[in-house]
């Protein structure tokens, strides 16, 4: 599609592999499917250049965040005895940051898909500061409430962000190593969280308690920066990588740009924005397997990140070891996702089983379920964590990449931003109740109990809780992997239907008329708008089935519903998703309004 402007970069609309008769839900047959893309003039060293820029600046845009999300976990101890925390207020400031990715992951989603990721980028780091700027000013006044409130401001940015970023990366290297480019932008904010656990500590020792937060203020402050440069910079990196996707909200930019002198491309470019855009009502038409990786999400969150800012505190009671050394040991907890996720993309680039990431899910869950049962026995006979952390270092080392790298295989691409934040919202859900639950738990010893063991008796319990919640997790997986393999087995028999079918059209048709110009282009892409035969496009002759391209590609089979059944179950899980966000909310805000003191209160 060539517009008659002089100036204007020659843009394209790749040629749907698909039927015009196909359900919507179904339109990502290939991988280009759909995809509306500015061509280049990059060469191909060139273009590989500006894409490592794109990701260094992807990967930067979380480093504030995430070293001051794990900054509190070793400080708990000193918090207790310094401003007189109790183990729910602990868990309430950790609940703080996390209650608003609940929900703003998918606000972050739609963001991205109608702003742009750009915009949504800057206004999410724009948050993260203000927040970090508010927890700073509650800890110099050792006021809990004001920290707790800007925990929950410094929340409202962690999610879309975190979705802002692997769009990004998505968008960049979506056709040039995915596997390895989403790892690495995993691997920086990991980098930061296990520096943060590993100093923050060491910092309110060496500096004084404001140190830590000062450090995380100053990284947030830099994050922003740094997203002001990649805003300046976007539609440079754009133009220099290649050939890209363009993003919905593009697209209507370019169709406003052109409806100036030209009004059939400017109507043909809003054609495909709209098919860009996300409705919500399309989820539960998104399958039975897809739900059950959003409950897989749920158990994910109940196991991963409560125990990791718990950890320090754990070992330190239930081990007898001091600060320091039970800080240490609690940061090892992340260094396993710094080693192991460059190699895990790797591996996933270069893997052709198609339930391999699967088994490494599997095997990941196997390895934190040996991690708690090693906690969970009674320290006289273990003596020491190290064998835990090992273990659960390894597992979680590599399944919050698997996470991700699971969605393209699950959902068309233009789905994609928006199950991010799905998942993104569900693994928080899990995350915010039970780390509220574990605070209560572990406060909640009667008097005689606390009297007779301690802390020890109410930390086995929370032990004991994880290790459950890991065995389910295990479970959830094996039930994945089943659904996947019927799945696929359905879509390969759907496929060698439809294969030879048009084996058999083609022995009777002639041969097609197709001959791919401006008008067979437009209707492959747009399709028919007012033919009376639904089948029968305006413009151009409908292409035949290729026996050699796949309805449903092997990445990610049968991408539709089977029935009405399925989209009411659908409908049925996404009423269970909102209920369970609610509960999060109301436990939350209950235990805030009961627990929360003020400093007179806490004799400061």
């Amino acid at each position: 599609m060539t517009g008659h402007h002089p100036q204007s970069r020659e843009l394209y609309i790749s040629i749907p592999n698909r039927s015009y008769a196909e359900p919507h839900i179904n339109s990502a047959s290939t991988g280009h499917d759909e995809e509306f893309m500015e061509r280049g003039d990059a060469t191909p060293a060139r273009a590989s250049i500006v894409r490592v820029l794109a990701l260094l600046c992807a990967c930067s845009l979380s480093v504030g965040s995430h070293y001051a999300s794990y900054t509190l976990g070793p400080l708990k101890s000193r918090l207790a005895r310094e401003i007189n925390t109790s183990n729910t207020e602990f868990s309430l400031l950790i609940s703080a940051f996390s209650l608003n990715s609940t929900w703003t992951p998918l606000v972050g989603g739609m963001m991205a898909s109608k702003l742009g990721t750009t915009l949504t980028s800057i206004i999410a780091t724009g948050v993260i500061f203000l927040g970090q700027v508010l927890l700073l000013l509650g800890d110099i006044k050792g006021d809990v409430r004001l920290m707790v409130f800007g925990l929950f401001v410094f929340g409202f940015g962690v999610s879309p962000l975190a979705v802002v970023q692997e769009s990004i990366i998505v968008r960049f290297f979506k056709s040039h190593g995915l596997g390895v480019s989403m790892a690495l932008g995993l691997v920086a904010g990991k980098l930061a969280s296990f520096i943060s656990a590993r100093t923050s500590l060491p910092l309110a020792e060496r500096f004084g308690r404001h140190a830590p937060f000062y450090a995380s203020t100053f990284l947030a402050a830099l994050s922003l920066f740094i997203n002001l440069v990649y805003m300046a910079s976007s539609k440079w990196l754009i133009r220099g990588s290649g050939t890209v996707i363009l993003e919905a909200s593009e697209i209507r930019r370019e169709a406003r740009r052109r409806s100036m002198y030209d009004l059939s491309e400017a109507q043909a470019l809003e054609k495909v924005a709209k098919k860009r855009h996300i409705r919500f009502k399309d989820i539960p038409k998104l399958g039975d397997i897809f739900w059950a990786y959003i409950g897989l999400n749920i158990l994910c969150g109940t196991i991963w990140a409560p125990f990791t800012h718990l950890a320090a505190n754990i070992f330190e009671k239930r081990y007898g070891l001091t600060e320091d050394a039970a800080s240490t040991q609690a940061s090892y907890l992340l260094v396993g996702s710094i080693l192991l996720y460059p190699v895990t993309g790797f591996m996933i680039d270069r893997m052709k089983h198609p339930q391999a990431v699967l088994r490494m899910f599997m095997l990941s869950s196997v390895l934190t379920l040996l991690g708690y049962a090693w906690l969970v026995l009674p320290p006289t006979w273990t003596g020491t964590p190290s064998p835990a952390v090992a273990a659960f270092a390894t597992g979680i080392g590599f399944s919050p990449l698997l996470l991700v790298v699971l969605v393209p295989q699950l959902v068309p691409f233009k789905f994609v931003s928006t199950t991010l934040g799905v998942h993104k919202s569900m693994e928080q859900t899990g995350a915010t109740i039970f780390q509220t639950i574990a605070g209560l738990v572990l406060d909640g010893a009667s008097s005689h109990q606390r009297a007779q063991k301690g802390d020890k008796y109410t930390t086995q319990q929370l032990l004991n809780v994880f290790f459950g919640f890991n065995i389910l997790q295990l479970l959830g997986i094996i039930g994945l992997s089943h659904l996947d393999r019927r799945r696929r087995q359905a879509a390969e028999t759907l496929e060698n239907a439809v294969r030879d079918e048009a084996d058999a059209e083609r022995d009777l048709e002639e041969e097609p008329t197709f001959t791919g110009d401006e008008g067979d282009i437009l209707a492959s892409e747009i399709g028919p708008l007012s033919s009376p035969d639904p089948r029968k496009p305006l413009l151009g002759r409908r292409p035949r089935a290729d026996s050699g391209a796949s309805y449903f590609p092997s990445s990610c089979p049968s991408q539709g519903v089977r029935g009405h059944s399925e989209i009411r179950r659908g409908r049925i899980f996404v009423c269970l998703c909102v209920m369970l966000v609610g509960s999060a909310w109301v436990l939350f805000l209950s235990t805030a309004w009961l627990r929360l003191r003020s400093r007179q209160q806490r004799d400061l």
